[in-house]
């Protein structure tokens, strides 16, 4: 069966952007093809530790897994839950890979500029992650990688260093994960989704921005969130209706209803249309955020360790020995083995 890959980071908590715009659709798409695709989640706890060492990573690593099943995911044999540092493919792969990518092609990835920006100094992993997450992906020849926009240079490197190495070796080493236009047609959306920062739209929601009120956590308290909805930045326009360019925090609400409802954009953008008043919406987007959050994590909480473990264990059985078999194939090839 073919493979659909995803992963997340779990050294802090998750903002509703990357709850509704990674997570959740990852979950649904999961369910959809649980039965005809093998479907590997991982925790990307290697990548967790770029930033910082977490002294709560392993409780957050639990946690992260909850959230999966709390937002509806249905495992069965084909669902794979594994963290990355249990598999120790991973790194290896992404030692050989970097064998074979450039400086020049690692340097003009957007998430490096954006994280060393303005910094004297920055980490030899910020620079060199997206090589591990061509390994993440190319060890179990996944070729459906579910990602935001913000990751769509990421999965070309990928297919680039696949590419690369099959044609080095003259052998089909690597399935390549399909082209961005594809992976967006499989996931069913016309664009990555990109919730935007409540207090400048014009930036995407981030778990590291500074300022509390320009993110919504998923276990920040549901009041609370509600707040920073109702003190979102918007306009002066005086017309509600989409449009991300000109009147990005308007456009944002509208998304963030429609997601937190699960019901088409189109939908709420038709609801909303000629209305004026600002604070109407608001209201609304900041109650179904409320509701949200509430439902959201009463599930988390019903979810016990022993169950979240007792995954674990399976999943990593299960991707140690694909792992171990096509880190094998590109060792031979090498001439490692």
């Amino acid at each position: 069966m073919k493979t659909i890959l995803t992963g997340l980071r779990v050294n802090s908590e998750l903002t509703i952007g990357n709850y509704l715009g990674a997570l959740l659709p990852m979950v649904r798409l999961a369910n959809q093809h649980k039965d005809d695709y093998n479907i590997n989640i991982f925790v990307p706890d290697l990548h967790s530790i770029i930033s910082e060492v977490d002294g709560e990573l392993k409780d957050n690593i639990l946690k992260s897994i909850k959230i999966y099943f709390a937002a509806g995911l249905q495992p069965n044999e084909n669902v794979h839950i594994y963290r990355q540092s249990y598999v120790p493919a991973h790194s290896e792969l992404c030692w050989i890979l970097s064998c074979i990518a450039s400086m020049g092609e690692l340097n003009r990835m957007t998430q490096y500029k954006e994280k060393s920006e303005g910094k004297s100094s920055v980490n030899a992993a910020i620079f060199n992650y997206p090589i591990l997450m061509a390994a993440d992906i190319l060890l179990y020849d996944a070729e459906y990688v579910p990602v935001g926009e913000d990751q769509f240079q990421h999965i070309e490197l990928t297919r680039n260093l696949a590419m690369r190495l099959n044609n080095k070796f003259g052998q089909e080493i690597f399935v390549p994960p399909v082209k961005t236009e594809e992976q967006i047609k499989f996931m069913g959306v016309e664009n990555g989704i990109r919730i935007r920062d409540l207090s400048n739209p014009e930036k995407k929601m981030s778990k590291s921005t500074a300022g509390e009120n320009s993110k919504v956590m998923m276990f920040d308290a549901p009041e609370a969130a509600a707040k920073k909805i109702m003190s979102a930045t918007t306009d002066s326009v005086g017309k509600i209706q989409y449009d991300m360019f000109n009147q990005p925090g308007i456009s944002n609400l509208l998304q963030i209803e429609a997601l937190v409802n699960d019901v088409p954009l189109q939908d709420v953008i038709s609801t909303w249309a000629g209305e004026t008043h600002y604070g109407d919406l608001k209201r609304k987007v900041a109650s179904s955020v409320q509701t949200m959050l509430e439902d959201f994590q009463n599930r988390v909480n019903d979810i016990s360790d022993e169950k979240v473990l007792e995954y674990l264990e399976t999943g990593e059985k299960y991707a140690n020995g694909i792992a171990n078999a096509k880190l094998l194939e590109v060792q031979h090839v090498f001439n490692l083995r």
